[in-house]
């Protein structure tokens, strides 16, 4: 049984919150792998709306987590500022109190989260207290979609006019509750547009402290010693707000489609899908595939706005028994093979799992896009006859760490 703890004993909370694609699983890692360099113990909650939990397998995969995977909690399947969410929340910080004891906790939300659910829970905690809520923006959504920032609260005032709620007031709230202001991407943007994002922003929440960061490169140490996070600022706020109107576990018109299928995708035809048919509102899309072209490479999917980023995860268990040069020795070869015994796929572990997020006409469109560039039966057999599929992805594609 945990005992109620004083404000000064209660175990900080650092959140990370931020539209879809903001950078927040980039920052995420950076922080863990800062903290662990540094001997601090800390635990890590990450929430992915989608059933595949892409985010908490990306760090379930970091090195801090991968050593001492009872850490990290993972919470998916729904938006932790729900009802639903809220209680695997409260039953994950309990857990990890009981099993860690940590210095410090970590929590990245998913892109849809709403975090005044979140300030109201923290607020009446016993055992932790929330000293960051950090809201990641993206420069290039900022820029793109919202003219360098400038028609962001103008589009806001014209929702609560009409009482219209969508991504927009999300993205806007989500940056009235923050106490940190992270702007990513800023490398994307030339100096002076990203000074006109900034000032636009912070004209929404003059009280918070702002950062520009590239990669998630934010040192751990400006968030270990600010101070607890001012309840003061947002309570006019939250009896605005209080109770939110979405009624559902996926507000904002928001819908989440996971694809799967063993077969790899037809490069090229990916390609000109991606190139033709991805529109501004897929916010996100992310997952785990592989290509006709690139058999051995287990990749990471990697979507947000405009951006599409390929990345190697690691190599399929099957295409390393395939190779006749893979220098094993017979307990490898044998491991290897009952791994592969187990899988239930035509082409060993390898297989396709996208999660597509955006509004909900677009995703069900792109999606039914991308269904189209599997291989088809006659092309899989071209395939296994060492067919060469043409590849136009950048061939320079990085491995994750």
């Amino acid at each position: 049984m945990i005992k109620n703890k004083s404000k000064a004993n209660k175990v900080p909370v650092i959140v990370l919150n931020g539209f879809l694609g903001s950078g927040k699983t980039t920052l995420f890692i950076n922080l863990l792998s800062q903290a662990r360099k540094k001997n601090t113990p800390v635990c890590a909650i990450v929430n992915d709306m989608s059933e595949l939990d892409v985010d908490g397998q990306l760090i379930g995969g970091a090195e801090i987590v991968e050593d001492d995977k009872s850490i990290m909690q993972s919470i998916h399947s729904c938006v932790l500022s729900s009802k639903e969410g809220i209680e695997k929340l409260d039953k994950a910080i309990n857990r990890l109190l009981v099993a860690q004891n940590p210095n410090l906790i970590i929590i990245e939300t998913s892109g849809s989260c709403h975090p005044m659910p979140l300030v109201k829970y923290f607020k009446e905690h016993e055992l932790v207290k929330l000293t960051a809520l950090l809201v990641l923006v993206d420069c290039l959504l900022m820029a793109h979609d919202f003219n360098y920032g400038e028609n962001l609260i103008p589009i806001f005032k014209e929702n609560l006019k009409n009482n219209i709620r969508n991504t927009v007031n999300l993205l806007v709230e989500q940056i009235l509750f923050c106490s940190h202001l992270i702007l990513t991407k800023p490398d994307r943007v030339q100096d002076d547009k990203l000074k006109i994002i900034a000032s636009h922003v912070k004209n929404i929440n003059p009280f918070v402290t702002s950062h520009s960061v590239v990669y998630g490169q934010l040192t751990i140490e400006s968030l270990l010693e600010v101070e607890d996070y001012n309840y003061y600022n947002v309570e006019k706020l939250i009896k605005e707000l209080d109770p939110l109107p979405e009624k559902s576990d996926r507000p904002y018109d928001i819908r989440t489609i996971v694809i799967k299928d063993d077969r790899p995708f037809h490069p090229k035809r990916l390609w000109e899908v991606c190139h033709n048919y991805l529109d501004k509102e897929i916010y996100r899309s992310k997952g785990f595939f592989w290509l006709a072209s690139r058999e051995q490479y287990a990749l990471l999917w990697n979507q947000s706005g405009g951006d599409i980023g390929l990345q190697i995860v690691g190599t399929w268990r099957k295409a390393i028994l395939e190779d006749e040069n893979h220098g094993l020795i017979d307990e490898e070869v044998s491991f290897l093979k009952e791994k592969l015994s187990k899988e239930k796929g035509s082409f060993g572990d390898r297989h396709c799992k996208l999660t597509v997020i955006g509004n909900k006409k677009k995703v069900d469109f792109f999606a039914k896009k991308l269904k189209t560039c599997f291989l088809s039966e006659e092309e899989v057999e071209n395939w296994k006859n060492g067919f060469d599929f043409e590849d136009p992805w950048p061939q320079s594609t990085r491995k994750i760490k």
